[in-house]
């Protein structure tokens, strides 16, 4: 499974991203940011299956 570490860090980007959403000015830029929050999404639960296959 990932690292407190790993976690920790994914915890900060997504409050960095949710942060940049919320100050955004523009619908482009709020769609922007909301497809940087689907990638990491993407990432984080594709990390999960990974660690599921390895137990």
């Amino acid at each position: 499974m990932a690292s407190s570490t790993d976690a920790s860090s994914v915890d900060k980007e997504v409050r960095r991203l949710y942060e940049r959403y919320q100050s955004a000015e523009s619908d482009e830029e709020r769609r922007e940011i909301a497809l940087e929050m689907g990638a990491l999404d993407g990432r984080r639960h594709a990390d999960i299956y990974d660690a599921l296959e390895d137990e």
